[in-house]
């Protein structure tokens, strides 16, 4: 017997899960349309661009549809199991995209919207957005992702680590020699 395939159930999510693991094609669509709003919403957070999370809620169910013979009901619930996947994806999507494209754009939206309109004062806004900027790049990418997580995203320590799937002392340590270094770049002492 079946559980409604509108309600999105614990109960609900395993059996489309474990048919998938079959290979039925109608429970995969089903699924999609049970948990892919929730799912893309999850993405949409992660990654705060709405391309960008389509495409890793489309590679998310590729994975859901090649490894639900992996999921156990034992082990965790079906949104779960999914969550996790979908999240997994949009971090390894960050990690992918260009950097530049990714956080820094915010950072130089941030830095050239001014309360101030002299157009003085906005051109060495500019300047000072574009020196972060050129500073930004000469850091290692995961550095450049951790200072941007922390000072951009507004995340805790912990939840960097978490994200990136590092030791907190090792995200403290990026941190700290990055902030050192922006330092040095934009003509502080060190």
């Amino acid at each position: 017997m079946t559980a409604d395939p509108r309600e999105l159930t614990p109960e609900t999510l395993a059996e489309l899960l474990e048919r998938i693991a079959r290979e039925d094609e109608a429970a995969l669509r089903e699924l999609y349309e049970l948990a892919a709003p929730k799912l893309f919403g999850l993405a949409l957070h992660i990654l705060s661009r709405h391309e960008w999370a389509e495409e890793v809620l489309q590679e998310s169910f590729v994975n859901i549809w090649r490894f639900a013979g992996d999921y156990r009901r034992a082990l965790s619930a079906p949104m779960t199991w999914m969550s996790a996947i979908v999240r997994h994806r949009a971090l390894d999507h960050l990690r992918r995209v260009d950097t530049q494209e990714t956080q820094w754009s915010d950072v130089l939206n941030d830095l050239v919207a001014s309360s101030d309109p002299d157009p003085e004062a906005l051109t060495g806004v500019s300047l000072q957005a574009r020196l972060l900027a050129g500073c930004m790049q000469q850091l290692e990418p995961a550095q450049r992702q951790a200072v941007a997580l922390a000072y951009l995203r507004d995340r805790s320590h912990s939840e960097i680590a978490d994200m990136l799937r590092v030791p907190l002392g090792t995200i403290k340590s990026w941190i700290r020699r990055s902030l050192a270094k922006l330092k040095t770049c934009l003509g502080g002492e060190q």
